[in-house]
């Protein structure tokens, strides 16, 4: 699931900087604006929205969604831990020898401190 979310990321984010990068900003006709008489309407209402922004509205809502839900599945990460995770440890581990214990023996010369 995770794994679909962030494809699903990648490529609203990467559809997304294409659209912006398509799209020329408001300014982009203030020039010829002047020289055609049509001022009246350079700050004016902008009219109904056309294929590109209604395009990126959708693409930045599917982008904040995808966000939302990698920051979901990160904080409340699932119990499931793949092939490993089904395995039953009890059944499989086996028991520990134990370790040899480090005794002195009568005579040994490990405690004595160097002169």
């Amino acid at each position: 699931m995770e794994t679909l979310v962030w494809v699903v990321h990648v490529i609203t984010a990467v559809v997304l900087i294409g659209l912006v990068l398509i799209q020329h900003g408001k300014g982009a006709d203030m020039g010829a604006a002047f020289g055609t008489g049509s001022a009246g309407s350079l700050f004016g209402s902008s009219g109904s929205a056309n294929f590109l922004s209604r395009s990126t509205a959708v693409a930045a809502t599917v982008f904040f969604v995808t966000s939302l839900s990698l920051t979901y599945l990160y904080a409340h990460p699932s119990q499931d831990q793949g092939v490993m995770g089904k395995i039953d440890a009890s059944k499989t581990a086996q028991p520990l020898a134990p370790a040899p214990a480090l005794i002195d023996e009568p005579g040994s010369k490990s405690k004595e401190i160097p002169k």
